[in-house]
C-alpha cells in the first residue's frame, strides 16, 4: 500500500473508505464474445486523481467510459454523487457529460473547422452560456495552459502539444466536478507530455476536480494519488 493510500485509509482493493464521488462496483462488459470488463471496480474520491493503468486491450479505456456514462455495463453498478448512472435516461447522461464531466482524449478531437477559442468555448454555448462570456472564460482557460496565442488558429495549425493543451481547456472550461483523460500524453513528446500533464493535474487541483487518468506510462502515472490496475477485465491496487 503506498503513501497516499495510507492517508486516504484505502481498502486492500485500494479504494477509499467513504466519500467517494464516483462507485464503479463488479462491472462487466463484453463486446461479441469478447469480455472487455469482468468484475472490475473503481472509486474515485472528490479532488482526487486516479492513475488507471494496464496493456493494451487490458479493459482500461472501457471502465472509463463506463465510469463517464458513455457505456452502460451489462452487469454491476455506477454511482455518481448517490445517483446510478445506469438509471438515467440518455438525456440525463449527456447531460451529465456536458456540465459536471470534462473530458481530454488522445488525439485532443478538437472541432476541426472551429478555432481554438471557438472549441474551448463551445461546452458553455451548449449549456446555454452566452457569447461574449463563454469567449471571456474560454479566453481565460487559454492563458491558464499557455496557449492564449493560439486562441484564432484553427486546430489543423497548431502543433500536437498546443492542441492538447487546448483541449485541456475546453475539459475545464465548465469547471467540471470530475475530468476522464484518456491516455492524454499518447500522441505526444516526453517534453509535451510533461507539461500537459503539469498543467492538467494543477488545473484540475486548483479547481477541485478529480481525475480519472488512464495510461500505460509510469512516468504520467506518476502524477496520481494512486494506481489502479486493469487486467483482463479485471482490477486491482498497484
Amino acid at each position: 500500500m503506498s503513501a497516499s493510500q495510507a492517508a486516504r485509509g484505502a481498502t486492500a482493493s485500494g479504494r477509499p473508505r467513504d466519500g467517494n464521488l464516483i462507485s464503479c462496483t463488479n462491472l462487466t462488459k463484453r463486446f461479441g464474445s469478447t469480455a472487455a470488463l469482468d468484475g472490475a471496480s473503481l472509486d474515485l474520491a472528490a479532488g482526487e486523481v486516479v492513475a488507471v493503468m494496464g496493456p493494451s486491450g487490458s479493459g482500461k479505456s472501457t471502465l472509463l467510459h463506463c465510469a463517464a456514462g458513455i457505456l452502460v455495463p451489462d452487469t454491476g453498478e455506477v454511482v455518481f454523487d448517490a445517483e446510478q448512472i445506469g438509471h438515467m435516461s440518455d438525456r440525463r447522461r449527456s447531460e451529465l457529460r456536458r456540465t459536471e464531466f470534462g473530458f481530454v482524449f488522445q488525439f485532443g478531437r478538437l472541432v476541426p473547422e472551429l478555432s481554438c477559442a471557438e472549441n474551448v468555448s463551445l461546452p458553455l454555448r451548449l449549456s446555454g452560456v452566452g457569447r461574449a462570456e463563454a469567449a471571456r472564460r474560454a479566453d481565460e482557460w487559454l492563458q491558464r495552459l499557455e496557449v492564449h496565442e493560439v486562441g484564432r488558429s484553427l486546430p489543423g495549425e497548431i502543433s500536437g502539444g498546443q492542441g492538447q493543451r487546448v483541449a485541456v481547456a475546453r475539459a475545464l472550461v465548465t469547471r467540471p466536478r470530475v475530468v476522464f483523460a484518456d491516455e492524454p500524453t499518447g500522441a505526444l513528446d516526453s517534453l509535451n507530455g510533461e507539461r500537459v500533464m503539469q498543467l492538467l493535474t494543477a488545473a484540475a487541483r486548483d479547481t477541485a476536480a478529480a481525475v480519472v487518468l488512464v495510461t500505460h506510462e509510469p512516468r504520467v502515472a506518476a502524477y496520481a494519488d494512486r494506481e489502479v490496475v486493469v487486467r483482463d477485465g479485471k482490477t486491482r491496487a498497484s
